[in-house]
């Protein structure tokens, strides 16, 4: 395989008939590897990624894949990408290795030798090999999952974008999806688009998280987390004194203890007696970057495990 190519974006912008800025002035760097990009639903990940798939035509700005343009050489970006839908859907009534045949043939994989050997690697590949005569109507959410990222292989992608790919999976699904992507990853470009904030910690060691169409961070997994020092606090606190925090501040999590409710909270100063400096999470320097120290405005965020 060649080497793994670049993704760049430069103040990409994308303005829908209705007024709506999916897009505002964009800027990305993605090299080789997992790269997480996390944001809230409606943030415009699947903007991005219908983008630089080459299904969405940006207003102003341009990106392109290993040096081709995607609006003006989509052909060329379609050579080298693979690409899973958030919505991946397929035939329930074909078999697992018929769905893929299928796909491999819209590929223009006309030798039928050599497509049956492409679909046979790629079931083993994405461990379907045992389900391969099973109908994909039958199939568990993450053996579904697999079978949409073995259609995007198909090409031999430098750059597989995926959008969203483990809503609706169960966890134990979710955690071995995720180590899947891991494996791929060694040698080419992932993105990763999902809202749910422990696909991005447990996987990817640099990300971007886009709120409202803008960038609010780019760079390494830790140094977000860094940006939280000193703005998360653990309590415990009754009942009565839950609500009078809850008023104030963001919690970023809550648990039941045997002193009472203990929680962790965003603020930049403490608010009161026996509050103690926590080590923020991944979650954590997500919610202070998304609502800053002073916004009592719970987020929409997924903190999935």
């Amino acid at each position: 395989m060649n080497l793994a190519p670049e993704v760049s974006v430069e103040n990409l912008s994308v303005e829908y008939p209705n007024g709506l800025l999916a897009l505002d002035h964009v800027d990305l760097k993605i090299g080789p590897g997992l790269f997480g990009l996390l944001g809230p639903n409606g943030a415009g990940k699947t903007t991005l990624m219908r983008t630089l798939a080459t299904l969405q035509k940006p207003s102003a700005g341009r990106a392109t894949v290993a040096g081709h343009d995607v609006t003006r050489e989509p052909v060329e970006v379609r050579r080298v990408l693979g690409y899973l839908p958030q919505d991946f859907q397929t035939y329930p009534q074909l078999k697992t290795w018929e769905v893929l045949d299928y796909y491999a043939l819209l590929n223009e994989m006309t030798d039928r030798r050599e497509r049956r050997r492409r679909v046979d690697a790629l079931l083993e590949k994405v461990g379907l090999g045992e389900v391969r005569n099973r109908r994909a109507g039958q199939l568990s959410g993450g053996m579904l999952q697999r079978l949409g990222v073995a259609q995007a292989l198909l090409n031999d992608p430098r750059l597989l974008i995926l959008d969203e790919p483990t809503v609706g999976l169960d966890p134990a699904e979710r955690i071995a999806f995720r180590n899947f992507l891991g494996e791929l990853s060694r040698d080419r470009v992932i993105i990763l688009s999902t809202h749910i904030v422990s696909d991005i910690g447990s996987s990817c060691n640099r990300l971007a998280v886009l709120d409202r169409g803008k960038v609010r961070f780019q760079g390494a997994r830790q140094e977000l987390v860094d940006k939280a020092a000193g703005k998360i606090w653990r309590l415990v606190v009754d009942d009565q004194q839950y609500q009078a925090v809850r008023e104030r501040f963001a919690i970023t999590s809550m648990a039941e203890g045997a002193a009472g409710m203990e929680l962790k909270v965003l603020s930049a100063v403490p608010g009161g007696p026996g509050w103690q400096p926590a080590v923020p999470s991944l979650e954590d320097a997500y919610l202070s970057l998304l609502r800053g120290t002073g916004d009592v405005q719970q987020p929409q965020v997924a903190l999935e495990v």
